[in-house]
């Protein structure tokens, strides 16, 4: 399962839930989707490294065409997280400007 799917059923959220950081009954907490999130992008980059380094090797399980692939969902898989990270710092810096 893509990890930022899993992301899509966060508005179902209650805020007392949010606000207590306990995981609404029979769902996900945000903050463990986002470290999944995390740790399989971690884990990309990691086998897409591996993958290039036993390609530099000349290792003969190692293809070109995988190892490009590898690479590119680890950069694809990056380039989303940092998307989220920049929604949740805009959404963060909106609420901090909202007057009580």
């Amino acid at each position: 399962m893509n990890p930022l799917q899993s992301i899509g059923g966060i508005g179902s959220i209650d805020a007392t839930a949010l606000a207590s950081g306990a995981a609404p009954a029979g769902g996900v907490s945000f903050g463990k989707t986002l470290e999944d999130a995390l740790a399989k992008v971690s884990e990309d980059q990691s086998r897409a490294q591996s993958m290039a380094h036993d390609f530099q090797a000349e290792s003969p399980n190692a293809s070109l065409e995988d190892t490009m692939i590898a690479m590119q969902q680890s950069s694809l898989s990056f380039q989303a997280v940092v998307q989220v990270r920049n929604k949740l710092v805009t959404a963060y810096n909106e609420m901090m400007n909202m007057q009580v």
